[in-house]
């Protein structure tokens, strides 16, 4: 009998197949290895500071022995999220991974300036949608439902939190990744010069359309 996948919520040992799996989809859905120096500024930006600052809304998919092959990765809070990075996460990437004296010249340099201004998450037009999220499968596990189970999980414990919309940043040219948000639910939010960007954000109720 084939081992069954299960979403479950996230454990500390997790943490490095989190790292492993947000490194190989960071590159507008792909694996960022061949485009950076460092890749491992990804999870230490996007994925290591949610499980750590707040694991009861990381969960993952695991494979059936125990491995995690996605995750889903969300704050009730951003401000208060924003807060918490920067008071208690910041401090101890700080040391792999200073921020540099001028302006960024790298790829690696422009992740890092983002890790070093979590302040960039608090955008005045997503304020009505107070929770935030990243979502990452590896490519084996893509298009098979996965994702859609994983964005349920999160958005329930959303709802049981009283929290009553959620948002997400995606580089506008993962044009995969937009088509699965559109299915899910996800509208576009107007925001001014968002960069490579484009913002969108959903109701946590309305579970019945995933």
């Amino acid at each position: 009998m084939q081992p069954m996948t299960r979403i479950r919520r996230y454990r500390p040992d997790d943490r490095e197949a989190v790292a492993d799996i947000c490194v190989r989809t960071a590159h507008e859905g792909g694996d960022s290895r061949p485009y950076y120096t460092d890749p491992g500024i990804f999870p230490t930006t996007f994925a290591l500071p949610y499980v750590t600052l707040e694991p009861d809304l990381a969960f993952v998919l695991d494979d059936g022995h125990g491995q995690a092959v996605g995750y889903i990765l969300g704050v009730a809070d951003t401000p208060r999220f924003v807060a918490a990075f920067r008071a208690e996460w910041l401090p101890s990437a700080a040391d792999r991974y200073p921020e540099p004296s001028s302006p960024p010249s790298t790829p690696d340099e422009e992740i890092i300036h983002l890790l070093h201004h979590p302040e960039r998450m608090l955008v005045p037009e997503v304020t009505a949608y107070p929770a935030h999220l990243h979502i990452d499968l590896l490519p084996a596990w893509q298009g098979r439902g996965h994702g859609r189970a994983l964005m349920r999980s999160l958005l329930r414990a959303l709802q049981d939190k009283g929290v009553p919309a959620v948002h997400l940043s995606m580089v506008t040219a993962n044009i995969p990744a937009r088509a699965f948000y559109d299915r899910l639910g996800f509208h576009e939010i107007d925001v001014p010069d968002p960069g490579p960007v484009t913002y969108l954000g959903r109701t946590t109720q309305k579970l019945d359309v995933l």
